[in-house]
Order: structure tokens, then sequence, then C-alpha cells
């Protein structure tokens, strides 16, 4: 299995503001200047009384900051003036803004599952997330963090060419799908696969746990 890729930590980064316009698919990060598609990425603003919020679905009003989604990009973004540069401004930066970030993540990736339940594009459970994922129709394999490993392989057994994330304990799973604790859920191709795939991909790096991306080949 394929996990997701470790990043170097940037060194003593001097980030620059930005002045690239809001437009196109590419955003240049506040911190390693790099760029990136911006559906990989995090935004944040600055709120009328000068405190910087995350806007994880980049909708919000304002001049974008935009970051990759990376915990140690994050941490130097919060300590070292990238915000107060970037606005050429003073800022209040929420010191606990990296778990900010992670905890939205998370509740957006809960969302995305319960619109995929209630659209019928996610089934749950060994034998009918199983069959889905025989017969071809999962775009993307759900597991719980904290599930049996051996299951989770036996669950996956025989199967190639599907992507498979871990990005919340098998409770949360449950409380999705109105069960106590569910360990596997099938998604259907389409774009909610394709969002809990990126989702699942910037909440690892947020909380800098490669493990939560098993098979990134979705």
């Amino acid at each position: 299995m394929r996990s997701a890729g470790r990043h170097p930590t940037p060194d003593a980064p001097e980030p620059e503001p930005e002045d690239d316009p809001e437009t196109g698919p590419l955003r240049r990060c506040g911190v390693t200047r790099e760029r990136d598609h911006r559906g990989r990425m995090l935004r944040f603003v600055v709120s009328p009384d000068r405190v910087v919020v995350p806007d994880l679905l980049a909708k919000l009003p304002g001049r974008g900051i935009w970051l990759s989604a990376r915990r140690d990009v994050l941490e130097i973004a919060r300590t070292r003036g990238a915000f107060a540069r970037a606005t050429r401004g003073n800022v209040t930066v929420p010191a606990d803004l990296v778990e900010l970030v992670q905890s939205g993540l998370a509740r957006r990736i809960t969302e995305l599952l319960g619109l995929a339940r209630r659209a019928g594009q996610a089934v749950c459970g060994f034998q009918k997330a199983r069959e889905w994922l025989v017969a071809g129709r999962a775009g993307l394999v759900v597991q719980a963090a904290d599930g049996s490993w051996d299951e989770r392989m036996r669950f996956l057994s025989g199967v190639k060419d599907v992507g498979v994330v871990a990005p919340l304990p098998g409770a949360v799973l449950g409380v999705v799908f109105s069960r106590d604790y569910v360990v596997h859920v099938a998604v259907a191709h389409g774009r909610l696969a394709e969002a809990l795939n990126i989702e699942t991909h910037r909440l690892s790096g947020v909380a800098g746990q490669d493990g939560l991306i098993e098979r990134a080949d979705a």
C-alpha cells in the first residue's frame, strides 16, 4: 500500500505578501512559496476585528491567505508572523489555530459522508460495503482509524485500484450511519468520493499522520 509522502520542514521562511490574484486553480503557499492546486491547500481570511479565520470551503469574503495543508507550515505561519506579512498589518492568530483547522476538516468529512449516505452513494457494514467493492461500485473506501487492522485488510483482500482512507474513529463513523460503531464504508464513484479523498489528504497533512491515507490511488 502507498502512504502519503513526507515533506521537508521549511527552513526559516521569509514569506512575502501574496500579490497573485485569486483566479485560476493554483495558489501560492504563504510560507513555502510553492504553488499547488487550491483544492489541496487551506485558505484563511482576516475578520473585521483582525482575527485570522480558517476558510475551509474557500468561500468567505476578503483577501485569501493560502497555506499548504501541513502541520509544520501552519505552525510556522502561526508563530512567525506570516499572516501579518501577508495582510500588511497586525492580526490576532488563535493559539489553537491548528486544532481549529483539524477539527473543521474532520467535521467536513462527516458532513460529506452524511451527504453521500442520504444520496444513496454510501453504505456501511462489512457485507454491504464489500459487495459494492467487489462489484466495482466503490470509488473510495473509508475505514475506521481505530478498527482492527486484520479485519480492515480482510475487507480489502483481492481488490485493487481503489482509494482507501481512515480519517475518523469508528464511533464517529457510526454517528453518520446511526450505528454505535462502523468500520467499513464504501462510497460510490463521483464527486463526493473525490471530495472525501481530498479532505482526508488535507486532514492527514494537518494532523501530521500519514496513516490516514492507506492507499491513495482513487
